[in-house]
């Protein structure tokens, strides 16, 4: 009884980790308003205060992600994308871990189909798919781990 138990234990936990390679970090969002349970614009300003940035402008919620330019030590403006649940910045200029094949493979675990037009750009994956529903959407994509984070209606 204890090793069916240890046995059903280790599976459901290796299960769970093969799922979460590819489930979406958070549903995503078409909305211009930030959800109840995304980080409020204090919250996501100290974010981007902690991860070194000395200036912000136009801070705002779009497609379910927070946007901004902002500046750090080298004075240079980049645009950034800041994750609404978990505060993660994407940031212009830094390079994929993930290649175009590998986050085309991801989107289409997640259940998107006709995955397409997918670019690297200001830091983020975008490209175009279908959903369940055959309506075309926009997607942004976490370059760490290919999980969708930002949806719009196309």
């Amino acid at each position: 009884m204890r090793n069916t138990i240890i046995s059903f234990a280790l599976g459901a936990v290796l299960a769970g980790s093969a799922c979460a390679d590819t489930a979406p970090t958070t549903q995503p969002s078409n909305t211009t308003v930030a959800p109840q349970t995304a980080l409020t614009q204090p919250q996501v300003e100290s974010r981007i205060a902690a991860a070194g940035f000395k200036q912000v402008k136009e801070l705002k919620f779009k497609d379910g992600l927070w946007k901004a330019d902002a500046r750090g030590g080298n004075k240079q403006w980049v645009d950034i994308y800041v994750h609404p649940l978990t505060g993660k910045i994407f940031q212009e200029g830094k390079p994929s871990p993930l290649n175009k094949e590998e986050i085309e493979a991801k989107v289409t675990a997640a259940g998107y189909q006709k995955v397409h037009d997918v670019d690297f750009k200001q830091g983020l994956w975008e490209g175009k798919a279908t959903k369940g529903t055959g309506k075309e959407v926009d997607l942004m994509v976490d370059p760490d781990d290919g999980s969708v984070i930002g949806e719009q209606q196309d």
